[in-house]
């Protein structure tokens, strides 16, 4: 089954990306190979212009899934990374949490729209990991390198209306 859907909004060259992994959205690294197959494939299609990414269920994306074994953390972050290569626009449509590297997908497309439901956090020093997903770049260019260095340091969660 596939953790990626492309679904038709009715909305000529726009793109709809749905993450389906219930319940928390964890992204995985097959999730995000995925992901970035697609955006590779939309980038190709001139009939695109654009893409929306959403997520179904109550939260965009809860973090990463390492279940399975997987302890090296690089093949998760080789392709985290190709999502960055994404030529046309990306609008992440975020509910619910958006937590690790659910923050990282946000901060990985070029717009954001959020809800006050939303919440955003930074938690990867509370697990004793290194702000993956180029977090450490994005998240200083959105909010500033004081606000940045805050949400890093403290993992602190903010909520749509903040943010």
């Amino acid at each position: 089954m596939s953790d990626i859907h492309r679904l038709d909004a009715g909305h000529a060259h726009v793109a709809l990306l749905e993450i389906r992994r219930p319940p928390h959205n964890h992204a995985s690294v097959e999730m995000l190979g995925e992901l970035a197959d697609t955006l590779a494939r939309i980038d190709a299609d001139p009939g695109i212009r654009c893409t929306v990414l959403a997520a179904e269920g109550r939260v965009f994306c809860a973090g990463a899934d390492f279940s399975g074994g997987a302890q090296d953390p690089a093949p998760f972050y080789v392709q985290a990374m190709r999502l960055f290569r994404t030529a046309k626009p990306v609008v992440a449509a975020v509910h619910g949490a958006a937590v690790g590297a659910g923050l990282g997908l946000a901060l990985a497309a070029d717009f954001r729209v959020t809800c006050a439901e939303a919440r955003f956090s930074a938690n990867f020093n509370r697990l004793g990991f290194h702000p993956g997903f180029g977090l450490s770049v994005t998240l200083p260019r959105l909010v500033g390198p004081q606000q940045a260095s805050v949400l890093l340091f403290t993992g602190r969660r903010i909520d749509g209306v903040q943010a």
